[in-house]
């Protein structure tokens, strides 16, 4: 069972978290690139400032974003912003989802996301909190795989690996940091692949932020994964 009220606790931990490191920013690293191609550490507050707003829409019933062209706009737009400009940003529209999380609804209810993809209600704030956690590592500001609260690790990871479940391009793998195990991947009476590692390792290359180096892969090579 999600717990929302919990997500949105820890998204507001993780909020802080992210505000506090990246005010140590100046204006000159801000524009400076980020782990993300193409993108500079900009571009990434820019997107979570953006985005929080677009999950507000969507709690509230409109679409998340206008189009994909004016999702990319706003991006561009805000972007080159001074630090201070981009922190308040990105603090005033993280109280604005936590407002908009706060109101009492039916958070069992079906809602509709980026390019007609559905989910829950409820997994909303658990969303936003993956985009603070994932992002604050695209900063490369200090902040890593590793730092991630454990709880996060191990739930992004099972959210991914069903996000790949019976991908027709993913071998089915099982997917293991020697203490949890999970499947993703095509059906099959079992796995064609077994990909071990810490957990930290095992986020990075489900989530696209690590090639899988590190990986200890058994019964064919590491499977190559679709982008997110």
């Amino acid at each position: 069972m999600i717990d929302h009220a919990h997500d949105l606790a820890c998204v507001r931990e993780a909020t802080e978290r992210l505000l506090t490191a990246a005010a140590a920013l100046d204006n000159a690293s801000l524009a400076q690139p980020s782990r993300l191609p193409g993108w500079t550490r900009g571009h990434v507050l820019a997107h979570l400032a953006r985005n929080a707003d677009a999950l507000v829409n969507v709690l509230e019933g409109r679409p998340m974003y206008e189009s994909a062209a004016a999702r990319d706009a706003d991006i561009e737009r805000d972007a080159p912003r001074p630090v201070d400009v981009q922190l308040t940003d990105v603090r005033e529209s993280a109280a604005r989802f936590q407002q908009a999380g706060a109101v009492p609804a039916d958070w069992s209810r079906t809602v509709e996301l980026r390019n007609g993809v559905t989910d829950s209600a409820a997994r909303l704030p658990f969303r936003r909190w993956a985009e603070v956690e994932l992002h604050h590592v695209d900063l490369g500001i200090g902040y890593e795989l590793e730092d991630v609260p454990a709880e996060f690790a191990e739930r992004e990871i099972d959210f991914l690996a069903q996000r790949f479940s019976e991908h027709p391009d993913v071998p089915a793998t099982r997917v293991t940091d020697g203490t949890r195990a999970w499947s993703t991947g095509r059906e099959a009476s079992g796995p064609e692949v077994t990909v071990s590692g810490p957990a930290a390792e095992l986020l990075g290359w489900l989530a696209g932020r690590r090639e899988g180096a590190a990986l200890e892969v058994t019964g064919g090579a590491l499977p190559k994964l679709p982008p997110l």
